[in-house]
């Protein structure tokens, strides 16, 4: 079965930055895909090279079949791509946004109405329908981009970072959504820096400075972390990852809420030493244990050993 998305060594520099350096995957259709990675990692240069909106520098992708590169327009009519401020019409009403992008993408007015009036019942506008797209809530403006986006019914829909700053409960909305779409064949490629969103994607790709620093399964790639974690329940837990930070490699210690996590290759002779530097700062640790990564433990492990050894580091 062909890819819905496949790219090889796609590279893009800006004079001498490389915002991606040889990116090589292969998304198979109906799945949802999600590349994941912090601010500036190049996820958003990503998804606009796979939808042709810019030109790589070196290599080539193909989406629903067309290449990146020598057949741009025609791609164009087969995926629905939602950017980070998708271009709604805030003096338009909901249902006039839809129709807006219905014209934009050559949708037949015949049969047009019965797929608004899906899309609408789909993501739950049709009581909102005649309000206009600028007095909508962040989540219900995310709702009606996502409608807009599959009027003309893609293969595949680029999705970058859609619940950015939505409220839980939106968020929740909205992948209840991602997974019907699923149900219907559309191949879903998604960015995102929320990493429990990451664990709803079929597979993931973590993303640091251009590169692909592991590929798979969120379960899979949970099992490259490189040491065991370590969390400390501790008073003052944002005092005791800077003293930590002081012995311990800066990447192996990271805040998480009222814990910390550190890296341990050593868990009971590091465990021990923090227990020491921590209580003699005043901090004694409530415990430290083991506990089973999160992916953000294993992208935090993955980036440290790219750190060490660029070339080997890497999955």
């Amino acid at each position: 079965m062909r890819p819905a998305i496949q790219s090889d060594k796609l590279t893009k520099a800006f004079q001498d930055l490389k915002a991606i350096d040889g990116l090589t995957l292969s998304v198979p259709p109906g799945e949802i895909f999600g590349l994941v990675g912090p601010d500036g990692a190049g996820k958003t240069t990503t998804m606009r090279l796979l939808t042709a909106i810019l030109e790589p520098t070196s290599g080539e992708a193909w989406v629903a079949g067309y290449s990146i590169r020598q057949q741009a327009e025609a791609l164009k009519e087969h995926i629905g791509y939602m950017s980070q401020r998708f271009g709604l019409y805030p003096d338009l009403t909901v249902l006039e946004n839809i129709h807006f992008y219905a014209d934009i993408y050559g949708v037949p007015r015949k049969g047009r109405a019965e797929k608004v009036d899906r899309l609408l019942g789909f993501s739950n506008l049709t009581p909102f329908k005649k309000r206009l797209a600028g007095n909508l809530s962040g989540g219900m403006k995310q709702k009606l981009g996502l409608a807009c986006a599959l009027i003309h019914t893609p293969q595949v829909l680029f999705l970058d970072e859609p619940t950015n700053g939505v409220d839980p409960v939106s968020r929740r909305d909205f992948w209840r959504i991602l997974y019907q779409l699923l149900q219907e064949k559309v191949t879903i490629f998604i960015s995102t820096s929320y990493l429990d969103e990451a664990e709803r994607c079929n597979r993931i790709g973590l993303l640091h400075e251009g590169r692909l620093v592991a590929l798979g399964p969120p379960e899979e790639v949970k099992r490259l972390m490189a040491g065991t974690i370590l969390e400390i329940r501790v008073p003052r837990p944002r005092r005791a990852s800077e003293l930590l930070r002081e012995v311990f490699k800066g990447d192996a210690v990271g805040l998480f809420g009222d814990r910390v996590h550190l890296i341990s290759r050593e868990p009971r002779k590091d465990g021990e030493k923090a227990g020491d530097i921590l209580t003699a700062a005043g901090l004694t640790p409530a415990a430290i244990r083991p506990v089973a990564p999160s992916l953000e433990d294993v992208f935090i492990s993955l980036v440290a050993a790219e750190k060490e050894d660029p070339v080997h580091g890497r999955s």
